[in-house]
Protein backbone atom coordinates (compact mmCIF):
# COMPACT_ATOMS: atom_id res chain seq x y z
CA UNK A 1 0.00 0.00 0.00
CA UNK A 2 1.09 3.58 -0.96
CA UNK A 3 2.48 5.25 2.46
CA UNK A 4 0.59 8.70 2.68
CA UNK A 5 2.16 11.85 4.79
CA UNK A 6 -0.21 13.08 7.25
CA UNK A 7 -0.75 16.51 8.19
CA UNK A 8 -1.69 18.70 11.21
CA UNK A 9 -4.92 19.49 9.06
CA UNK A 10 -6.03 15.25 10.06
CA UNK A 11 -6.09 15.53 13.43
CA UNK A 12 -8.64 15.55 16.29
CA UNK A 13 -11.73 13.94 16.87
CA UNK A 14 -13.38 12.31 13.49
CA UNK A 15 -17.14 11.76 13.84
CA UNK A 16 -17.75 7.80 13.26
CA UNK A 17 -20.83 8.31 11.41
CA UNK A 18 -18.67 10.28 8.66
CA UNK A 19 -15.94 7.98 8.99
CA UNK A 20 -12.29 8.21 8.37
CA UNK A 21 -10.86 8.83 4.82
CA UNK A 22 -7.82 6.37 4.64
CA UNK A 23 -6.19 8.93 2.07
CA UNK A 24 -5.74 10.95 5.53
CA UNK A 25 -3.75 8.34 7.36
CA UNK A 26 -0.22 7.68 7.00
CA UNK A 27 0.23 4.09 6.93
CA UNK A 28 3.52 2.78 6.94
CA UNK A 29 5.53 0.54 4.70
CA UNK A 30 3.38 -2.94 5.79
CA UNK A 31 0.15 -0.78 5.39
CA UNK A 32 -0.31 -0.42 8.96
CA UNK A 33 -0.87 2.39 11.50
CA UNK A 34 -1.13 2.35 15.51
CA UNK A 35 -4.43 2.01 17.18
CA UNK A 36 -4.15 3.53 20.89
CA UNK A 37 -7.25 2.02 22.70
CA UNK A 38 -8.60 4.19 25.41
CA UNK A 39 -11.31 3.51 27.64
CA UNK A 40 -13.81 6.59 27.38
CA UNK A 41 -15.22 5.81 31.04
CA UNK A 42 -12.11 7.25 32.84
CA UNK A 43 -8.95 7.67 29.72
CA UNK A 44 -7.64 4.82 30.77
CA UNK A 45 -5.09 3.17 27.83
CA UNK A 46 -6.40 -0.81 27.41
CA UNK A 47 -3.95 -1.51 24.41
CA UNK A 48 -2.03 -0.92 21.09
CA UNK A 49 -2.81 -2.78 17.91
CA UNK A 50 -2.33 -2.32 14.48
CA UNK A 51 -4.98 -1.50 11.81
CA UNK A 52 -5.02 -2.23 7.85
CA UNK A 53 -7.26 -0.02 5.77
CA UNK A 54 -9.48 -3.58 6.11
CA UNK A 55 -9.27 -3.17 9.93
CA UNK A 56 -10.32 0.37 9.90
CA UNK A 57 -12.85 0.15 7.22
CA UNK A 58 -14.79 -2.74 9.15
CA UNK A 59 -14.20 -0.97 12.77
CA UNK A 60 -16.13 2.05 11.44
CA UNK A 61 -18.98 -0.25 9.90
CA UNK A 62 -19.51 -2.57 12.77
CA UNK A 63 -18.91 0.01 15.64
CA UNK A 64 -16.81 -3.01 16.99
CA UNK A 65 -13.06 -2.70 16.65
CA UNK A 66 -10.87 -4.38 14.62
CA UNK A 67 -6.93 -4.85 13.92
CA UNK A 68 -5.00 -6.61 11.75
CA UNK A 69 -2.84 -9.93 13.35
CA UNK A 70 0.13 -9.25 12.22
CA UNK A 71 1.18 -13.20 13.75
CA UNK A 72 -2.19 -14.48 11.42
CA UNK A 73 -1.48 -12.35 8.83
CA UNK A 74 -4.94 -11.38 8.94
CA UNK A 75 -8.35 -9.24 9.95
CA UNK A 76 -9.27 -10.12 13.61
CA UNK A 77 -12.33 -8.57 15.89
CA UNK A 78 -11.02 -7.88 19.42
CA UNK A 79 -12.56 -10.26 21.23
CA UNK A 80 -14.20 -12.84 18.75
CA UNK A 81 -12.83 -15.92 20.98
CA UNK A 82 -13.14 -14.31 24.13
CA UNK A 83 -16.63 -12.39 23.73
CA UNK A 84 -14.16 -9.52 25.42
CA UNK A 85 -15.15 -6.80 22.50
CA UNK A 86 -14.34 -2.84 22.23
CA UNK A 87 -17.42 -1.17 21.52
CA UNK A 88 -16.21 2.00 18.93
CA UNK A 89 -17.36 5.08 20.89
CA UNK A 90 -14.69 8.10 19.49
CA UNK A 91 -12.24 7.93 16.72
CA UNK A 92 -9.12 10.49 16.65
CA UNK A 93 -6.09 10.71 14.15
CA UNK A 94 -2.94 12.44 15.82
CA UNK A 95 -1.32 15.59 14.13
CA UNK A 96 1.19 13.59 11.82
CA UNK A 97 -1.59 11.28 10.43
CA UNK A 98 0.38 7.89 11.89
CA UNK A 99 -1.55 7.23 14.96
CA UNK A 100 -5.17 6.65 16.16
CA UNK A 101 -6.73 6.96 19.09
CA UNK A 102 -10.05 4.83 19.63
CA UNK A 103 -12.15 5.39 22.22
CA UNK A 104 -13.86 2.25 23.82
CA UNK A 105 -16.83 1.11 26.01
CA UNK A 106 -14.93 -2.87 26.61
CA UNK A 107 -17.44 -5.86 27.84
CA UNK A 108 -14.84 -6.92 29.58
CA UNK A 109 -10.85 -7.34 30.18
CA UNK A 110 -8.90 -6.10 27.36
CA UNK A 111 -5.91 -8.15 28.34
CA UNK A 112 -5.69 -11.96 27.25
CA UNK A 113 -4.15 -12.60 30.71
CA UNK A 114 -7.25 -11.11 32.34
CA UNK A 115 -6.82 -8.01 33.10
CA UNK A 116 -8.10 -4.99 32.40
CA UNK A 117 -5.51 -2.91 30.19
CA UNK A 118 -2.83 -4.63 28.82
CA UNK A 119 -0.43 -2.35 30.73
CA UNK A 120 -1.91 -3.86 34.32
CA UNK A 121 0.92 -5.91 36.32
CA UNK A 122 -0.27 -9.67 36.42
CA UNK A 123 -3.36 -10.18 38.85
CA UNK A 124 -4.60 -6.47 38.32
CA UNK A 125 -8.17 -7.22 39.11
CA UNK A 126 -10.18 -5.91 35.40
CA UNK A 127 -13.18 -3.84 37.91
CA UNK A 128 -9.85 -1.82 39.04
CA UNK A 129 -11.42 1.27 36.90
CA UNK A 130 -12.30 4.20 39.26
CA UNK A 131 -15.58 5.33 38.79
CA UNK A 132 -16.09 6.28 35.38
CA UNK A 133 -16.54 9.88 35.87
CA UNK A 134 -14.29 10.71 32.79
CA UNK A 135 -17.69 9.73 30.70
CA UNK A 136 -19.20 12.72 31.23
CA UNK A 137 -17.50 14.44 28.62
CA UNK A 138 -19.35 12.06 26.36
CA UNK A 139 -22.22 13.44 27.57
CA UNK A 140 -21.51 17.17 27.77
CA UNK A 141 -20.09 16.87 24.14
CA UNK A 142 -24.05 15.54 23.15
CA UNK A 143 -25.24 18.29 25.04
CA UNK A 144 -23.37 21.08 23.47
CA UNK A 145 -23.60 19.86 20.02
CA UNK A 146 -27.52 19.81 20.59
CA UNK A 147 -26.92 23.47 21.99
CA UNK A 148 -24.97 24.64 18.81
CA UNK A 149 -27.60 23.06 16.39
CA UNK A 150 -30.68 22.68 18.20
CA UNK A 151 -31.37 18.72 16.61
CA UNK A 152 -34.98 18.80 16.29
CA UNK A 153 -37.64 16.64 18.14
CA UNK A 154 -34.40 16.52 20.79
CA UNK A 155 -35.10 16.81 24.52
CA UNK A 156 -31.72 18.58 25.38
CA UNK A 157 -32.78 20.94 22.53
CA UNK A 158 -35.94 21.30 23.57
CA UNK A 159 -34.61 22.67 27.56
CA UNK A 160 -32.02 24.37 25.87
CA UNK A 161 -34.73 26.30 24.16
CA UNK A 162 -36.77 27.10 27.30
CA UNK A 163 -34.19 28.92 29.06
CA UNK A 164 -33.16 29.38 32.56
CA UNK A 165 -36.60 28.60 33.79
CA UNK A 166 -37.27 25.83 32.41
CA UNK A 167 -33.93 23.81 32.58
CA UNK A 168 -33.89 25.12 36.37
CA UNK A 169 -37.03 24.28 37.00
CA UNK A 170 -36.03 20.81 36.11
CA UNK A 171 -32.64 20.92 37.75
CA UNK A 172 -35.17 21.68 41.11
CA UNK A 173 -37.55 18.99 40.78
CA UNK A 174 -34.76 15.92 40.02
CA UNK A 175 -33.14 17.45 43.34
CA UNK A 176 -36.09 16.77 44.98
CA UNK A 177 -36.53 13.17 43.51
CA UNK A 178 -32.99 12.41 44.23
CA UNK A 179 -33.83 13.31 48.35
CA UNK A 180 -36.71 10.77 47.88
CA UNK A 181 -35.06 8.27 46.70
CA UNK A 182 -32.54 8.27 49.58
CA UNK A 183 -35.23 8.50 52.48
CA UNK A 184 -36.63 5.52 50.59
CA UNK A 185 -33.53 3.70 50.72
CA UNK A 186 -32.68 5.12 54.50
CA UNK A 187 -36.02 3.43 54.86
CA UNK A 188 -35.47 0.00 52.97
CA UNK A 189 -31.93 0.05 55.27
CA UNK A 190 -33.71 0.52 57.91
CA UNK A 191 -35.74 -2.31 57.74
CA UNK A 192 -33.28 -4.73 56.91
CA UNK A 193 -34.98 -5.14 53.56
CA UNK A 194 -33.18 -5.49 49.87
CA UNK A 195 -31.95 -2.72 48.59
CA UNK A 196 -31.53 -3.33 44.89
CA UNK A 197 -34.84 -1.59 43.80
CA UNK A 198 -34.04 1.65 46.02
CA UNK A 199 -30.48 1.61 45.15
CA UNK A 200 -31.17 1.73 41.56
CA UNK A 201 -34.12 4.67 41.99
CA UNK A 202 -31.64 6.73 43.54
CA UNK A 203 -29.05 5.73 40.95
CA UNK A 204 -31.40 7.01 38.36
CA UNK A 205 -32.94 10.07 40.19
CA UNK A 206 -29.30 11.40 40.41
CA UNK A 207 -28.26 10.87 36.92
CA UNK A 208 -31.40 13.01 36.01
CA UNK A 209 -30.06 15.67 38.57
CA UNK A 210 -26.40 15.49 36.67
CA UNK A 211 -27.59 15.68 33.04
CA UNK A 212 -30.27 18.55 33.97
CA UNK A 213 -27.23 20.25 35.52
CA UNK A 214 -25.11 19.88 32.73
CA UNK A 215 -27.42 21.39 30.46
CA UNK A 216 -28.29 24.48 32.73
CA UNK A 217 -24.88 25.58 32.34
CA UNK A 218 -25.27 24.67 28.65
CA UNK A 219 -27.86 26.95 28.58
CA UNK A 220 -25.86 29.64 30.86
CA UNK A 221 -22.73 29.08 28.28
CA UNK A 222 -20.98 27.99 30.71
CA UNK A 223 -18.71 24.71 30.50
CA UNK A 224 -18.65 22.38 33.20
CA UNK A 225 -14.57 22.71 33.49
CA UNK A 226 -15.03 26.01 35.34
CA UNK A 227 -16.86 23.59 37.82
CA UNK A 228 -14.12 21.50 38.08
CA UNK A 229 -11.83 24.50 38.60
CA UNK A 230 -13.58 25.68 41.18
CA UNK A 231 -13.60 21.99 43.23
CA UNK A 232 -10.10 21.63 42.23
CA UNK A 233 -9.72 25.05 44.20
CA UNK A 234 -11.22 23.76 46.97
CA UNK A 235 -9.75 20.26 47.42
CA UNK A 236 -7.83 20.45 50.44
CA UNK A 237 -8.40 23.84 51.95
CA UNK A 238 -9.05 23.29 55.73
CA UNK A 239 -12.30 22.13 56.74
CA UNK A 240 -13.01 21.49 52.93
CA UNK A 241 -11.95 17.88 52.05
Amino acid sequence: MTTTNGDSSTAGPVGIDEGLDPAKVAWDASGLVAGVVQDVADGRVLMVGWLDAEALAATLSSGEVHFHSRSRARLWRKGESSGNTLRLSTLALDCDGDALLLGVEPSGPTCHRGTRSCFDADGSRASDAGQGLAWLEVLWATIADRAAHQTEGSYTAKLLTGGVDLAGRKVTEEATEVLLAAKNDEAAEARGADRVATRGLLAGEAADLLYHALVLLAERGLEPGAVIDVLRDRHGRPGRA
